[in-house]
C-alpha cells in the first residue's frame, strides 16, 4: 500500500470519527446552548432592570429637595402628557381622594411645573408653567420688580415690569404670594431682555424655566393655600 493511500485512508477514517463524535454530541451541546441563551435573556432583564432603576434616581433625588422644602407636598408620578402638545398639560396619578385641589401649585426641587387645573377622583391636570394659557405672579429676586409670567409654549415672558427695573440675562425670577404659591419659589432665570419701545411705561424678559418640563416623572402638589 503507497503512502497516499495509507493518508487518505487515515484522512477518511478520521472524518467518519469525528462526524461521529460530533452526532454523539450535539445534545449536550445543544442543551448547553439553551442554558447560555437562558442565562444571557436572565442577565439581559436585570440589567435593564438596573438602567432603569439608575435613570430614576435623579427624579428620586429631586423629589427629595422639593419634599423637604414642603414637607405637607403631596407626591406624585407624571403619568400623561398630552400627545399632540396642543397643550402643555401633564396627568398626574393623585386626585381628590389624595387631598388634591385645584389651583394647587406643582414643584419639583429644582422649582415651579404648573398648577392644577382639573381634578379626579384618582387623578388630576397640571398646566403647566409654559402653556400659553398660564399666568402667575412673578418676582425678579434681585430688585422685587413685580411682574406677570405668562407662558410662550417654550418659556415665559415675563409681563408689565416697570420700566425703571435694571433687568439682566441671569436674574432669578420667583414666584410672588398667589392662589397656588407662597413667595419665593424658583421659576427660573431671564435669559433675553427684550427692548423698550418709546413711550412704553413697562418692559418685559424672556425667562427659562428651572424645571426641564419636557423629562417630568416626578412631582409634588403644594397643599391648597
Amino acid at each position: 500500500m503507497t503512502a497516499f493511500v495509507q493518508t487518505a485512508i487515515a484522512w477518511v477514517t478520521g472524518g467518519v470519527r469525528g462526524g461521529v463524535d460530533t452526532v454523539v454530541r450535539t445534545p449536550g451541546l445543544a442543551s448547553e446552548n439553551a442554558r447560555l441563551r437562558a442565562e444571557n435573556t436572565l442577565l439581559r432583564t436585570r440589567n435593564d432592570e438596573l438602567l432603569e432603576r439608575l435613570a430614576r434616581v435623579p427624579a428620586a433625588a429631586d423629589l427629595a429637595d422639593a419634599k423637604f422644602a414642603h414637607p405637607d407636598g403631596i407626591e406624585a408620578t407624571v403619568i400623561g402628557y398630552d400627545p399632540e402638545a396642543a397643550t402643555h398639560v401633564l396627568t398626574i396619578d393623585r386626585g381628590a381622594k389624595d387631598g388634591v385641589r385645584r389651583d394647587a401649585g406643582v414643584v419639583t426641587g429644582a422649582g415651579v411645573v404648573g398648577r392644577i387645573v382639573e381634578v379626579a377622583p384618582l387623578s388630576s391636570k397640571v398646566l403647566v408653567v409654559t402653556d400659553a394659557t398660564s399666568k402667575l405672579p412673578a418676582v425678579v429676586q434681585r430688585g422685587r420688580w413685580w411682574a406677570i409670567g405668562v407662558g410662550t409654549s417654550t418659556r415665559v415672558k415675563l409681563q408689565y415690569v416697570s420700566q425703571d427695573a435694571k433687568l439682566r440675562p441671569g436674574d432669578r425670577i420667583v414666584t410672588g404670594e398667589g392662589r397656588s404659591f407662597h413667595a419665593g419659589v424658583l421659576i427660573g432665570r431671564i435669559v433675553q431682555v427684550e427692548p423698550v419701545n418709546a413711550g412704553a411705561l413697562d418692559q418685559s424678559a424672556i425667562v427659562q424655566p428651572a424645571v426641564d418640563l419636557s423629562a417630568l416623572s416626578r412631582v409634588l402638589v403644594l397643599p391648597q393655600k
